[in-house]
């Protein structure tokens, strides 16, 4: 690989689009039943920047892979955790795309000020749930038969990890930051350290 991890734009929407739509298509690891138009998927990148990071993993200058985060919920308690998600292209899985990726978010979810992160998957899906916990997610519950695709019912896991040291948990939070704000030097850290994770 030629790898680059970076913040999306909305000039990568078809890419990212391309990337997702066999995941719709195709497999129940999304419950969305319509692949989104290049239009819908260039706002749900826009719409969640600067709070929330999507990040595109690049080889050679082609999208192959893409993480993000969003709200976990909209009350505001839980503006502390987020929940991610990553999809990648079929040719890269296997091969550390979602560790970097991950690696990558995870670090600047941290310096933002995030303190949970949550993921759900669909039931089964051995790669993802081996992903997650190699990035130090742990089992928390399963939403059982709550998805209807492709004339069956599928199951929701949850997983959940801290991204702060457990020494500052009793310490009250200020409120995250968007990652716009953070020095260049830190921003720039997450990402190679996603990179470094290939390697």
């Amino acid at each position: 690989m030629n790898p680059r991890i970076r913040m999306a734009d909305a000039a990568d929407a078809g890419a990212v689009r391309d990337v997702y739509a066999p995941c719709v298509e195709h497999t129940a690891i999304s419950f969305e039943l319509v692949v989104p138009s290049v239009a819908e998927m260039a706002a749900r990148i826009t719409e969640r920047q600067p709070q929330h990071p999507w990040l595109v993993l690049e080889d050679g200058g082609t999208v192959v892979g893409y993480a993000y985060a969003g709200r976990f919920s909209g009350r505001a308690a839980y503006d502390w955790s987020v929940e991610a998600s990553i999809y990648l292209d079929e040719a890269v899985r296997g091969r550390g795309a979602g560790r970097a990726l991950y690696t990558a978010l995870f670090g600047l979810l941290a310096a933002q000020g995030y303190r949970r992160l949550l993921a759900g998957i669909t039931l089964p899906n051995a790669a993802s749930v081996a992903l997650h916990e190699r990035m130090g997610l742990t089992p928390v519950g399963v939403y059982r038969r709550v998805g209807w695709k492709f004339d069956r019912w599928h199951d929701v896991g949850w997983w959940q990890c801290s991204l702060i040291d457990d020494a500052s948990e009793d310490q009250p939070p200020t409120s995250p930051m968007p990652y716009s704000a953070l020095a260049p030097a830190r921003y720039e850290s997450a990402m190679a350290a996603g990179i470094a994770s290939l390697r």
